[in-house]
């Protein structure tokens, strides 16, 4: 499934996606995210922020169960005819080096300058391949 024409606009210009893992059992796991796309890909690294960064939650279940959904939204609270959300599913890889790694990390650093200064080239990606789409509401484009 393609992410392409008003639906990829509306995806690329949202800035704070979740991402949704579940473990073998089936048990689920939310959390908000950086990510750019890339084509058919969309990456997500994992950043500087005081955690355990070898053993987040969401690597774990990765490894366990590849799996996952990413959701990005745009809510109004004044006009709710502007709502609208848009989720891809897929199965996620960790990327710990390569090409694609290290163009995605430079990716993400060009979309967000708080990315800049931190360290991300040992850090891993999440790569997810797009599987299916789905979408309600107004996608317009927003900043």
């Amino acid at each position: 499934m393609k992410l392409s024409g008003h639906k990829a606009a509306f995806f690329d210009t949202r800035r704070i996606a979740y991402l949704a893992t579940a473990d073998r059992h089936g048990e689920p796991h939310v959390v908000p995210v950086c990510f750019v796309r890339m084509g058919e890909q969309i990456y997500i690294t994992i950043d500087q922020k005081p955690k355990r960064l070898t053993d987040l939650k969401r690597l774990r279940n990765i490894a366990e169960n590849p799996s996952v959904a990413l959701t990005v939204e745009h809510y109004d609270d004044a006009d709710w005819t502007k709502l609208g959300w848009l989720m891809v599913r897929g199965k996620a890889v960790i990327l710990r080096d390569g090409s694609d790694h290290d163009a995605a990390q430079a990716e993400l650093r060009a979309k967000y300058h708080q990315l800049q200064n931190m360290e991300l080239e040992s850090l891993p990606v999440i790569a997810i391949q797009v599987a299916k789409v789905a979408s309600w509401g107004d996608l317009t484009p927003k900043p």
